[in-house]
């Protein structure tokens, strides 16, 4: 049965980005009809159209704020005029947006990508753990891409339909690549240890602990630099806070960059030290190109590793003196480095292919239209 299938997403960029461009391809391979709302700004309508979907403006900001009533409202015509099978939500504007604006009249799959309480705290962290409980009603399907971000949402008392979906990757474009010309296309010193932060500039990511901890990681490998790849917010501040480091500080923001792929294989080790995450896709493109990662123990790090890399790839998130110590015993032994590396792809291969992705979320999609409930299930405690 062929379908017409709704996305929402606001952010534009980063890895929610990258998940709605997969699907969409998945998606009109299989013969659906597919849609994209989404603000115009960034690469997300571009790439959406360029694998076959039908993008629509819906300009909105990345935060809640006096915009949500406008914002809901001009969703909620786009979606009459697309009358979809089902729409599906994706980060938590659209989430909010679009459980407002189709409050449970179609089936919905919300995908939270991250809850939106895990970047809270003090009152925000209790309202939006609150607007969570209780708009769960409006969805047919939560959908979550690690068990840990399933728990946390039942651990605040969210009462949904999950299902868990790890994300993937397109194997076939994160493909292995050699080191070697990798580095001589970027002008990089063939010898040196690299280090590897793909991720936009926030405090998400934690690109200001990694940072942080890069002074004491020269003094134990004095020839390593660091490469912070990706744009966003807090580029001005993690650039003054790389300057202010002490000299030399051998660390380069390349700024936004449209493609990665040169730089992950350019690198010995790929390191994300974020504060939150539902299972982040960066390091998962990272070991499909055979690189191995270092990443602090947020929901979903932990489960997308290779059970015998859990011990040496993972760290307290904002802690920075343990991700000294990680960082520079890895960034000591670029051998290690590389056999790691190809432990990583097999993984990866056998666990996170996007093809499986797009047929499982296909299958939700299945149940949550002739299954699931597209009115409230039980009253939601808030």
């Amino acid at each position: 049965m062929h379908l017409t299938i709704l996305h929402v997403s606001q952010p534009v960029d980063g890895g929610v980005a990258r998940v709605v461009t997969d699907l969409v391809r998945g998606q009109r391979a299989a013969g659906h009809r597919v849609l994209v709302a989404c603000p115009p700004e960034g690469r997300l309508a571009g790439q959406v159209a360029a694998a076959g979907a039908e993008p629509l403006d819906w300009p909105a900001r990345r935060s809640p704020g006096p915009s949500v009533p406008a914002e809901t409202g001009r969703l909620g015509r786009l979606v009459q005029a697309a009358a979809p099978d089902l729409v599906h939500l994706h980060s938590a504007k659209a989430g909010l947006a679009g459980r407002l604006a189709v409050r449970g009249r179609l089936p919905t799959v919300f995908q939270p990508h991250a809850w939106s309480f895990a970047a809270a705290s003090g009152a925000l962290a209790t309202a939006s753990t609150r607007w969570e409980r209780y708009a769960t009603r409006w969805a047919t399907s939560v959908l979550c891409v690690s068990e840990q971000e399933r728990l946390d949402g039942e651990a605040a008392g969210i009462a949904a339909d999950f299902t868990v979906v790890p994300n993937g990757v397109d194997l076939r474009h994160y493909a292995p690549a050699e080191r070697r010309a990798a580095r001589l296309s970027l002008g990089l010193d063939l010898s040196e240890p690299l280090a590897v932060c793909v991720g936009r500039l926030c405090r998400q990511k934690g690109q200001d602990v990694l940072l942080a901890s890069w002074p004491a990681v020269l003094r134990r490998v004095p020839t390593a630099r660091l490469a912070l790849v990706g744009g966003g917010p807090d580029a001005q501040a993690l650039a003054a806070q790389a300057r202010a480091l002490p000299e030399p500080y051998r660390v380069t923001l390349t700024g936004d960059v449209a493609d990665p792929r040169r730089w992950l294989a350019a690198a010995d080790l790929v390191v994300l030290p974020s504060r939150w995450e539902g299972m982040a896709l960066a390091p998962l493109e990272a070991m499909a190109m055979a690189r191995p990662v270092l990443l602090s123990e947020v929901p979903g790090a932990r489960e997308q590793l290779p059970p015998e890399h859990r011990a040496s790839a993972l760290v307290p998130s904002g802690d920075p003196a343990s991700l000294t110590g990680a960082l520079a015993l890895a960034l000591s032994d670029p051998l290690e480095c590389a056999r790691r590396g190809a432990e990583a792809r097999a993984w990866v291969t056998a666990r996170h292919d996007v093809r499986s992705v797009v047929a499982r979320v296909s299958e939700l999609y299945q149940k949550s239209i002739n299954g699931g409930q597209s009115t409230p299930r039980v009253p939601a405690q808030i």
